[in-house]
């Protein structure tokens, strides 16, 4: 496996890939976690995580991705991938749409190995509060994320990512 960690706004990520394909995104640390190999594929792969939070970048759809997980994570994963950059839907959203029940999809949001990317930030609690989120510094993080793609429902008390 190889990995790429660098700097953003809401700490040091670290992408990984194998087989030519984007396997996991994580916030770390400890920057040197990690042997750096910073292949053609993990290059691209930060330039555009660094455009999104810089607001000029909206999708990921030419990255490859490979998320490891159970055929049930990978449909909610699959349907979380659909969510329109700046847009949330509720857990039970999602659980209606791969014929489940919210606390499962919540579970499938919890497992995402490539978060931001496959955007399980877009999900929020059916009574619309911000329910959980895994990477960064969980609901702080998760609030960002959408405040930058101009989700203001959560705007009080926002903590501002530096440069917006």
């Amino acid at each position: 496996m190889y990995h790429l960690t660098f700097t953003s706004p809401q700490g040091y990520l670290d992408v990984a890939e194998e087989d030519n394909k984007i396997v996991r995104l994580q916030w770390i640390n400890d920057k040197k976690l990690y042997e750096q190999s910073p292949t053609p594929l993990l290059l691209k792969c930060k330039k555009q995580l660094e455009q999104y939070f810089a607001g000029k970048r909206n999708n990921f759809d030419d990255i490859p991705l490979a998320p490891q997980g159970t055929s049930f994570q990978k449909n909610v994963w699959n349907a979380l991938y659909k969510i329109p950059y700046g847009k949330v839907k509720t857990y039970g959203d999602i659980a209606h749409e791969v014929e489940s029940v919210a606390r499962a999809v919540g579970g499938a949001c919890g497992a995402n190995p490539i978060p931001i990317i496959i955007p399980c930030h877009r999900v929020i609690a059916g009574n619309q509060v911000l329910g959980g989120f895994s990477g960064g510094e969980g609901g702080k993080s998760k609030k960002e994320l959408l405040f930058l793609e101009g989700y203001k429902v959560f705007e009080e008390n926002q903590p501002s990512l530096p440069g917006l």
